[in-house]
């Protein structure tokens, strides 16, 4: 199974015998709600699912997008129409973030079968509607913890024993500028790799052989051998993105997804800022 997707292979699918669950996971940071351009027009038979209320639970201490309730998750993923047989494929604008936290949710929470539209809705070549499906309840379960998860302590150790990567922009690592957090900087032992490098001008993902060759300079290598990885970045929304491209690449990793956000919440945590070390 791959983790994404492309949009001629997906208008296939939905032309074909057994469609997947579409969902639009439209967002930006700091801009409003993606639900009015869902409305203005979205993939046919696409639900929305809002990433701020039901991809995430409240902010505070555990960060700005913390986890939601496993509970409150699997009905959002029922009443959207997802079953455990049946396959999801999820988009969003073109940034790709929002949709890699959807997938990494998905998968986190024990589906298999997930996969990311690789270039999000401006790759998409075929009709819209504004029409609002209505789909029938899924009998989705979660079951959490199918993939790895770090909290703050984890995340420090990974740093120190492993590799961690901060997903966010390079000046946000060094400190320069923090336009969302307390402070700016990142956790001390975390190596700078920005999501930006991990797409091409169409914002479609560069090829597994390019992410493996990027991801091997910054020390994570596929197969045995290699340290373990994590990745953070802001608020853990981005750095789902870094996973998904990691995955292409053959490469697992575990999502701190308190990241930046959590992090900074407590004061006594150590906060390192200026390039990457020598």
């Amino acid at each position: 199974m791959t983790v994404i997707i492309s949009a001629s292979e997906l208008a296939g699918l939905t032309a074909g015998p057994r469609p997947p669950v579409l969902l639009d996971v439209r967002y930006a940071p700091g801009a409003p709600p993606g639900r009015p351009e869902y409305e203005a027009g979205h993939l046919p038979g696409a639900v929305f699912v809002d990433l701020e209320a039901e991809l995430s639970g409240p902010p505070g201490a555990g960060g700005r997008h913390p986890l939601p309730g496993v509970a409150a998750f699997g009905a959002v993923m029922r009443r959207a129409g997802v079953s455990a047989g049946t396959p999801v494929v999820v988009y969003d604008g073109g940034q790709g973030w929002a949709a890699a936290r959807a997938w990494w949710m998905l998968r986190w929470a024990g589906h298999r079968d997930v996969r990311v539209l690789d270039g999000g809705l401006p790759g998409w070549e075929g009709p819209l509607t504004t029409e609002i499906p209505a789909p029938d309840e899924g009998d989705f379960s979660p079951v959490p913890d199918s993939l790895p998860l770090l909290d703050a302590d984890g995340a420090a150790a990974l740093a120190r024993d492993g590799l961690l990567l901060d997903a966010r922009a390079a000046e946000r690592y060094r400190g320069d500028v923090e336009p969302l957090d307390r402070v700016g900087g990142h956790i001390p032992g975390a190596v700078s790799a920005p999501t930006s490098e991990n797409v091409g001008p169409d914002g479609r993902f560069l090829p597994a052989e390019t992410l493996a060759a990027r991801f091997k300079e910054l020390g994570a290598t596929a197969g045995s051998g290699g340290p373990e990885v994590g990745v953070y970045c802001g608020s853990g929304v981005s750095a789902a993105h870094q996973l998904v491209a990691l995955e292409i690449a053959g490469i697992p990793a575990a999502l701190y997804a308190g990241s930046w956000s959590e992090w900074t919440a407590d004061t006594s945590r150590a906060v390192a800022t200026g390039p990457d070390p020598e």
